[in-house]
């Protein structure tokens, strides 16, 4: 039986809030690294996404057979200097959707969106030693530096962050 992938731009948590919030805790208990550490308390969770979306954040989910398999996140940058760029953040696959596509297709959405926009920059930053930096590689993206000592594990070590970036033509 095959699933159909479907992509929907959240306007609102409510309706969502369960999913999301169970997406973010499990995500992080299996160790990404999307600025939280576990034990992820559910009422942080919530607290997360009751306060995601505002004007410069556009979140977008990709839906297998009504269920949310994965998020992506465009913080749009509003300085004047700055209108023609957007940053990827929280890029996240429910574990049990992995291998099938969702993170890349996320990915293209977003680029998509990015350039409906009208944004001709996209940068974002990862876990030196992810799986993800190699999606963003074999995406085109362009490893523009590293920094060392970036983000707290969970057993209190600092691993570096890599920072990436892509041109798109609108």
């Amino acid at each position: 039986m095959e699933m159909t992938l479907n992509l929907e731009e959240i306007k609102s948590i409510h309706a969502y809030r369960n999913q999301l919030t169970e997406l973010l805790m499990e995500v992080v208990e299996g160790g990404a690294s999307v600025g939280f550490l576990p034990p992820l308390k559910e009422k942080d969770a919530e607290e997360y996404w009751d306060h995601v979306l505002n004007p410069d954040v556009i979140l977008l989910v990709a839906k297998m057979d009504n269920e949310i398999a994965g998020t992506i996140q465009l913080h749009l940058c509003m300085k004047l200097n700055g209108d023609h760029r957007v940053e990827i953040a929280k890029l996240m696959t429910h574990p049990k959707f992995r291998r099938k596509g969702i993170a890349r297709f996320l990915m293209n959405a977003a680029e998509d969106q990015a350039k409906q926009l009208g944004r001709t920059l996209v940068v974002l930053d990862t876990r030196e030693g992810d799986p993800s930096n190699d999606l963003y590689l074999s995406l085109g993206y362009v490893k523009a530096g590293r920094i060392p000592n970036f983000a707290k594990s969970a057993d209190g070590s600092f691993d570096a962050t890599i920072i990436y970036y892509k041109s798109l033509s609108c």
